[in-house]
């Protein structure tokens, strides 16, 4: 899979405090050589830093790849409206991508190591597990 791909996460002050998490990846999962485009998450309570810690993240349209070094306000009346902060950003390893699986190593300045984002039956269509692994 792809090496040095980039990812970030916002901390994001709009009608309630939430993280954007971000990867980096072409848009097209059978063509590494497609536009790259952003995979985005909205995480309630903050992604999971400890292992084994498991939080709720809701997916949501992907964004331009622009968007990765995004800081400042937006405006109110557009969607999104508030204030918003890069929280942490670096490299990762994708490892497996699917419809509802994304298994990737980070490589940032707050979260390190292994990390899965996986969509149980049992949730709604845009809702995923986001989880640490036990870092070997």
């Amino acid at each position: 899979m792809n090496k040095h791909l980039r990812f970030v996460v916002h901390e994001h002050h709009a009608t309630s405090l939430h993280w954007d998490f971000r990867l980096e990846m072409p848009e097209d999962s059978n063509d590494s050589t497609s536009t790259m485009i952003l995979k985005s998450w909205a995480v309630p309570k903050g992604p999971p830093e400890k292992p084994n810690e498991k939080r709720l993240a809701i997916q949501t349209p992907d964004h331009a790849i622009e968007y990765i070094d995004f800081e400042g306000e937006i405006e109110e009346g557009n969607y999104g409206a508030g204030k918003v902060t890069i929280w942490d950003n670096g490299n990762y390893e994708l490892e497996k991508r699917t419809d509802t699986e994304y298994k990737f190593t980070l490589k940032g300045k707050r979260l390190t190591g292994s990390y899965a984002l996986f969509h149980p039956k049992t949730f709604q269509n845009n809702q995923f597990l986001f989880i640490k692994h036990t870092d070997q």
